[in-house]
């Protein structure tokens, strides 16, 4: 069953590419007493993601701060390194969002939100989604029906909602 709102988080550990190389994040820990968004998409590199979903938080990253957002996470099935170059190539951690990689789709798993369209190779991707979570539990989640799409998990729709 997916994720909803009213949920907490499962624990699962992430990994950040920072300066020193990929460092395992433990979900819990980076959420406990603060204000996070999280939005999740298919993959680094494809077309909505990289046309249309990262740019909106891009564009409204600074709004989610003045609404009191500590973190904007992106998150997706991906290895920290691609993570790490598609951050250099969108400029996302330029504009304050952290890129998070879910290389085995552990979370992405755990919250019910994988899927599989073989025929484009994606295997185990997560579809696509945007959530606000204040000290690990979902106060506000807007899923795509379509993975292809990116209006209700966007940063200007989420940002409406919270």
């Amino acid at each position: 069953m997916a994720i909803s709102q009213g949920d907490t988080l499962p624990d699962a550990t992430l990994v950040e590419n920072t300066d020193k190389g990929p460092a395992q994040v433990s979900l819990t820990e980076r959420l406990k007493g603060r204000k996070v968004v999280i939005f999740a998409l298919p993959g680094a590199f494809t077309g909505t993601c990289t046309t249309a979903h990262v740019p909106s938080f891009i564009r409204t990253a600074d709004q989610f701060r003045a609404k009191g957002v500590d973190e904007v996470i992106c998150l997706s099935v991906n290895d920290p390194f691609v993570m790490g170059a598609w951050d250099q190539q969108t400029g996302a951690g330029k504009a304050g969002i952290t890129m998070m990689a879910d290389p085995s789709a552990e979370f992405t798993k755990a919250v019910g939100m994988d899927f599989s369209a073989p025929p484009v190779g994606l295997i185990d991707r997560s579809k696509r989604y945007a959530m606000c979570v204040e000290d690990g539990k979902v106060t506000v989640i807007q899923a795509e029906e379509n993975p292809g799409v990116c209006d209700t998990s966007g940063g200007e729709a989420l940002l409406e909602s919270i």
